[in-house]
């Protein structure tokens, strides 16, 4: 099967560098479009659905290959080799964030920078580490979308968006729950909020912006924290926001922090 059809690849704008940007749990490629046509002008832009997700092939899941993260990171890794020109600058939100970082430790070299949105690298928390939540709270979070993932869904996207003060964000973010193939999307959320990619970013030396909002009920502060501690040559930013998806909810001060970011180690291709 094609990687465009498998992943609904999507290419805009056009530039020296290229952008990938790689959606979280629940959601597609539309929740970028806030966020990826200020880019347009300058980078070859990359949108992709991940397997199961938006309009992606359904065929194209097994449950073997994405038992874990690695089989997206695969996918992400080809989609690089097949889509991008020159540098590659890889923007994950969530879970993605964790999956470029899979990606980057595949090919090293290949990928020139990350910007991770609200990343986590473990959601549970341990004797030496603050992930949010206990094991107990992800067991009954995973227990309430395997017996009612509508029902979670409704529930759960306001919540996950914060934005109180944008509530047609909350209605997209519910409707993107909705559109993902129920089984699929538990199976995804196991995966997710089951790993464990400390090691993974952990000494993980290329430059990355960390982005986090500062009251975020999936990824606190304290997570970006950690992250910006153990990954050399990163750079911690917190935008003023309240909710999961700063990209959608912030998108002026998302690109605002990317801009600087871009400009401190390829300011020929940032403009």
């Amino acid at each position: 099967m094609d990687l465009q059809r498998r992943n609904n690849v999507t290419v805009r704008g056009e530039g020296p560098s290229t952008l990938i940007f790689s959606h979280g749990f629940g959601c597609d490629q539309t929740m970028w479009n806030y966020l990826f046509t200020h880019f347009t002008s300058r980078f070859r832009v990359v949108l992709y659905d991940l397997v199961g997700a938006g309009n992606s092939s359904l065929e194209a899941y097994t449950r073997e290959k994405y038992l874990s993260l690695n089989g997206y990171a695969r996918d992400l890794n080809e989609i690089v080799d097949a889509y991008a020109e020159g540098p590659v600058i890889l923007v994950g939100h969530s879970v993605s964030a964790m999956i470029g970082a899979l990606a980057d430790r595949m090919a090293p070299g290949r990928i020139a920078a990350h910007v991770m949105i609200g990343p986590s690298p473990c959601y549970i928390d341990s004797d030496d580490y603050v992930g949010g939540f206990t094991s107990e709270d992800i067991q009954s979070l995973l227990d309430t979308l395997d017996s009612n993932y509508l029902g979670w869904s409704s529930n759960m996207a306001p919540a996950i968006m914060g934005a109180p003060g944008q509530p047609a964000l909350s209605e997209e973010l519910t409707n993107s729950f909705c559109r993902t193939h129920p089984e699929i999307a538990k199976h995804f959320a196991r995966v997710t909020f089951m790993s464990d990619n400390r090691k993974d970013v952990t000494g993980l030396a290329t430059p990355t912006l960390i982005l986090q909002s500062t009251d975020d009920l999936i990824a606190p502060v304290v997570v970006g924290e950690y992250l910006h501690a153990v990954m050399p040559n990163s750079q911690l930013t917190l935008v003023d926001n309240v909710g999961h998806c700063p990209h959608m909810s912030a998108p002026s001060a998302c690109s605002a922090a990317m801009d600087a970011f871009l400009c401190t180690w390829m300011p020929k291709h940032a403009g």
